[in-house]
């Protein structure tokens, strides 16, 4: 199960950066457990529920655990999307 994790959480940050990110996502691969802190804020996670229907705490944990790779790309993407040209 933590191997399916570290898996999900790189290919998480493989699927930012092949979307143009260049924000460092290294704090997303340096995490560990079933969650991670993505850095984004309530603005950009509102913006990712309402735009996207991708669902996490106000503080921008996301459950890494309902990552797979049928939906990295799309999650990616819409991270790319609120958090470009902003601070995370």
């Amino acid at each position: 199960m933590s191997g399916r994790m570290k898996q999900m959480r790189q290919g998480l940050v493989d699927n930012l950066k092949a979307a143009g990110s260049t924000h460092n996502w290294d704090h997303v691969t340096s995490q560990i457990g079933m969650f991670a802190y993505t850095g984004l804020s309530t603005d950009q996670v509102n913006q990712l529920k309402d735009e996207s229907s991708i669902y996490m705490t106000a503080d921008g944990r996301i459950s890494i655990a309902g990552l797979n790779t049928h939906n990295l790309e799309y999650i990616a993407n819409a991270f790319h999307k609120v958090s470009h040209g902003k601070a995370l």
